[in-house]
């Protein structure tokens, strides 16, 4: 662990802390703070940190006016050891109610900042490669050809000319369509406001239910916001619409699928899927999906490109530079 400050000296200047290391995101940040100089002291930790260690959180953002938050949770005691001084906390993702209690941190007058899009095109692409390797089976391969003798190969699927269908047509989920429109697949989407007209131009066709959808699709693609709205919108009546031979991807929230209604469709053996999102994370080692010959399994690494990193350290710092201007970006709340 090592600890990089910049302007420390400057008491005049707001406090911003990074109080756990993440060391994707270190090199971009450590290039994003420069943009600070003269505006505010940063203190920024490093290495890998327990993100379970409320603790360690308090005791490095005491002082604090303003707290960058990367994929620990803020809980209770956390808010209550750091309201006397904290004002912003900017958040390095997009799903902020996931972390934050947001009502708490309105009722403390703390400004809450997210980063958006930033992950548009990785998560996209990483949608993609799962689709790739459950036609493919490219990385199985890979491990049969590194043993002595391994030569077998699989019977491959052909993505061109199938139908991926597209659950929720924000940013990943139309960046996720304009990739399977240029591999020649047929796209159909679903969200819960049409996008009809900017689908079309795409050559992508709207469906009105979920059903309509599920029924049609060779490949379910997950790409819908996690909020009350959507948390196990994806339930066993869905699942079961898909046909043999199908596939379901969630590089979302797993949240979004109803509690076991996935395993028990995928223990069937009849349809595949590809995941990197799950209930319990990390993975526990005796989970039942880790034992599924038809599921390709990620560890949550969707996002976790250098694109997507540049991405989230610049509009971090931008929301950062916001408040303290008395500006707003990516306001929350």
């Amino acid at each position: 662990m090592a600890v990089i400050e910049r302007n420390i000296e400057r008491t005049d200047l707001p406090l911003i802390v990074i109080p756990n290391g993440v060391p994707t995101l270190e090199g971009p940040f450590l290039h994003e703070i420069e943009r600070l100089d003269g505006m505010a002291r940063v203190r920024m930790f490093t290495g890998e940190t327990d993100l379970n260690d409320h603790g360690l959180f308090i005791k490095r953002s005491q002082g604090a006016d303003a707290v960058v938050v990367l994929g620990f949770h803020v809980t209770d005691d956390i808010f209550d050891a750091i309201s006397g001084t904290v004002k912003c906390m900017a958040f390095g993702g997009t799903g902020i109610a996931n972390y934050v209690n947001i009502p708490r941190a309105n009722e403390m007058g703390i400004r809450l900042c997210n980063v958006r899009h930033y992950g548009d095109q990785s998560v996209a692409e990483h949608a993609l490669a799962l689709m790739f390797e459950l036609a493919k089976r490219t990385g199985r391969m890979d491990v049969r050809m590194h043993d002595e003798g391994g030569w077998e190969g699989f019977d491959a699927i052909q993505l061109c000319g199938k139908t991926v269908g597209i659950v929720g047509f924000g940013g990943i989920g139309s960046t996720t369509a304009r990739m399977c429109t240029g591999l020649g697949m047929d796209v159909i989407e679903w969200s819960h406001r049409s996008h009809a007209d900017e689908a079309a131009a795409m050559g992508v066709r709207e469906v009105p239910t979920l059903e309509r959808l599920f029924d049609e699709a060779d490949i379910v693609s997950l790409h819908l916001a996690l909020n009350p709205q959507t948390e196990g919108i994806i339930d066993s009546a869905l699942l079961d619409r898909l046909s043999p031979g199908n596939a379901f991807i969630n590089t979302a929230r797993s949240q979004l699928v109803a509690p076991g209604a996935l395993l028990r469709r995928l223990e069937q053996g009849d349809v595949a899927a590809g995941l990197d999102v799950f209930d319990t994370e990390p993975l526990p080692d005796d989970d039942p999906l880790r034992s599924l010959p038809n599921v390709v399994l990620t560890p949550h690494n969707a996002w976790r490109t250098d694109g997507a990193s540049r991405g989230i350290a610049r509009q971090v710092v931008d929301s950062l530079i916001a408040w303290i201007k008395g500006e707003d970006y990516n306001v929350v709340s």
